[in-house]
């Protein structure tokens, strides 16, 4: 299901004109990319509530801007430093033909039956919580998965290890961006630290163990001595 978001165009500009905007519950913003940049605003609950849902922010948005609808990507916004106020608001136009770079949230699964938790007792760590991909509009997926079923404890899930739907591309930060860590399962601390005491006393007995005995004449003198003095 497509969303929809209604605009109008505004003509006054500048922080004056922008700050009586917001003063009447609008949300200053920009449409650019293919044609004119459009100056608009937006009803600020609407674009607040709709900031909130992920799909928000990675999906094609159909915008109603007085009564023409186009499509369009969101690209940035601005939040108020301590209020919950949506500042500004940047959109892009989508060309159908173009290839477009954007990331797009990844949802794992199958955490609880990982071999790594499940049996090893270890955590999931997320180090990727989103991946930066290109793909034509008509195939840019909602989110992608990570399936974490097979993950052992100490072991990675790589940015390779994924399933990207067709059309859909990893965009590319070098040679080793399909290396990249996008999940582990990390040993829970207070077991590494039973590990490694359990480690140190199992040296101290293999030490104590390999020290040489006294030697039987040393030990016949010791004896002896006390004999001596009476």
């Amino acid at each position: 299901m497509t969303i929809e978001i209604n605009a109008t165009i505004r003509k006054a500009q500048g922080t004056g004109a922008s700050r009586r905007l917001r003063n009447t519950g609008r949300v200053p913003g920009v449409v650019y990319g293919v044609g004119d940049v459009s100056l608009i605003d937006i009803d600020h609950n609407e674009i607040y509530y709709k900031l909130r849902n992920e799909s928000f922010h990675a999906s094609i948005l159909s915008l109603n801007l007085d009564g023409k609808k186009e499509q369009v990507l969101l690209r940035d916004f601005v939040m108020h430093p301590f209020r919950q106020q949506v500042q500004h608001i940047d959109f892009q136009r989508v060309d159908a033909n173009k290839k477009m770079h954007i990331k797009v949230p990844l949802h794992f699964l199958n955490a609880d039956i990982a071999p790594g938790v499940k049996v090893g007792g270890g955590k999931i760590s997320h180090v990727m919580n989103e991946l930066d991909i290109t793909c034509l509009p008509k195939n840019l997926p909602a989110f992608i998965e990570v399936d974490l079923s097979k993950l052992e404890l100490g072991h990675s899930v790589h940015v390779s290890d994924l399933k990207l739907p067709n059309g859909v591309e990893v965009a590319s930060h070098g040679t080793h961006a399909a290396e990249a860590v996008v999940a582990t399962v990390q040993v829970p601390r207070g077991m590494l630290e039973a590990e490694v005491a359990a480690e140190a006393e199992a040296a101290a007995a293999a030490s104590a163990a390999a020290a040489p005995a006294p030697a039987a004449g040393a030990a016949k003198a010791g004896a002896a001595a006390p004999a001596a003095k009476k």
